[in-house]
């Protein structure tokens, strides 16, 4: 690794600090690149995205895609954990915390949106930026992208249900135009993309010219990481300074579940046998939450001024910095995982 990559961690602690900055000295301007979006999923945000994932997608020799039944328990492991588990130990988390430990310093009011908030960004597994933790982690990519694809395809008939059991009401309003946007724009066009840009490329250069453009776009990946931290951190750069206590309140659960989550994968995949480059995604995807989802369904079902929508937008300012941690984890432990694996 070079020096950039060797130094994430601080490049993102201060593209957060500098996103919460212009946020809340900049609130305009921010609105306004806030505005421009689709069945709420904002194109800048969108776009850097591509700029983060296509270049790890390239790696992927797609004819190869058969071989990944051979990390069946692995993607086993991933689906157990989405879906068994991480919802509903988020309930018992937020029942926790926000209705009894914390439950003081919260608006009473809104003690039950905070839940439901919560509730929906666990119910919802993470899509583009796993392929971001898979990299850093050295992961498999075509397992990483199966179980993506196969998370989205499960994700369409189970988050209605699973979160209408945990909130207790019969059936809850899914964006289906946003959740169906975001699957095309995050998953199926850059795949396409990738794929065909992969081919010409090894036409007309072969091998050695992949590497080689790859090696120049890794950068470009990692710098279009750090400019969504800033734009995300200046969406709720007046939010972050004017309700600190309770930002920092909903981000224990969201922290305890994360590491629980990612554990539990980890943990699960190396009794199992499973390889570490399988088993780091595993357990990255199995914490990580498509944030773009939970936060348009709690602003569609609560309003955007609910606790619900604040819940879910404290799950993203989470998720970077602790996912990061969670790579960081995953990579040290590696020797230990393979005494045992």
């Amino acid at each position: 690794m070079g020096g950039f990559e060797r130094h994430l961690t601080w490049w993102v602690l201060g593209c957060i600090g500098v996103g919460t900055a212009l946020g809340y000295l900049l609130p305009g301007a921010f609105a306004t690149l806030g505005a421009a979006e689709i069945a709420k999923v904002n194109l800048p945000v969108a776009a850097l995205i591509w700029l983060m994932i296509i270049p790890m997608l390239l790696k992927i020799d797609f004819r190869a895609m058969g071989d990944v039944k051979r990390h069946w328990k692995g993607i086993g492991v991933t689906v157990f954990v989405n879906w068994a588990i991480k919802p509903f130990s988020m309930a018992l988390l937020a029942w926790l915390f926000v209705r009894h430990v914390f439950a003081d310093h919260l608006p009473a009011a809104q003690i039950d949106s905070y839940v439901a908030g919560l509730i929906l960004l666990a119910a919802a597994p993470c899509t583009a930026m796993v392929f971001v933790w898979s990299h850093l982690c050295d992961g498999e990519p075509r397992f990483t992208l199966s179980q993506v694809a196969l998370n989205d395809a499960i994700m369409v008939v189970a988050f209605a249900p699973i979160v209408g059991v945990l909130l207790g009401i019969s059936s809850i309003t899914v964006p289906w135009a946003t959740l169906m946007l975001s699957v095309a724009l995050y998953i199926v066009v850059p795949v396409i993309v990738a794929a065909m840009l992969r081919g010409w490329i090894l036409r007309r250069g072969g091998e050695v010219a992949l590497q080689a453009l790859l090696k120049r776009l890794g950068p470009v990946s990692l710098g279009a990481l750090l400019l969504t931290l800033v734009l995300l951190f200046g969406f709720q750069g007046r939010q972050i300074v004017d309700q600190p206590l309770i930002i920092a309140i909903l981000a224990v659960p969201i922290v305890i579940q994360v590491y629980f989550n990612a554990g539990v994968s980890y943990w699960l995949n190396r009794r199992l046998g499973v390889a570490h480059c399988v088993a780091g995604p595993s357990a990255l995807i199995g914490a990580s939450n498509f944030f773009e989802l939970a936060v348009a369904t709690a602003v569609g079902v609560f309003g955007v001024h609910s606790g619900a929508a604040l819940a879910t937008v404290v799950g993203v300012l989470v998720e970077v910095p602790v996912m990061l941690s969670v790579v960081r984890i995953v990579n040290a432990s590696k020797p230990w995982y393979e005494r045992r694996a």
